[in-house]
């Protein structure tokens, strides 16, 4: 099995989705139904990306470390957030707790 497709089931898995695999169409990886989601599998990432992460990760103290990703002129609301899956995992299943807790009090 190829790397990047051992990696899309393992997120798809992760998330509670399913890999859609390579049907010839343009496609998200991950089938879900909250999310569309796009894998991207590379050797390394940039260096910068993980030292950035580091220095969030250092001053999160009971935060969760988020890196921020903008670009000249792009507008502010249009920024890339990125977070580690675990800390995406926890923030997502507290919410559907949350909203399963108020939909079994109605």
């Amino acid at each position: 099995m190829s790397t990047w497709k051992h990696c899309e089931r393992a997120v798809a898995r992760l998330l509670g989705g399913t890999r859609t695999g390579c049907n010839g169409e343009s496609r998200r990886d991950v089938e879900h139904p909250v999310w569309s989601i796009e894998v991207k599998h590379r050797k390394s990432l940039p260096s910068w990306l993980h030292d950035a992460m580091a220095q969030a990760e250092i001053e999160a103290e009971h935060r969760t470390p988020m890196v921020v990703l903008h670009e000249k002129q792009m507008k502010y609301e249009d920024c890339y957030v990125i977070v580690r899956l675990k800390h995406f995992k926890e923030i997502t299943d507290e919410h559907e707790e949350r909203v399963s807790d108020r939909v079994g009090e109605g």
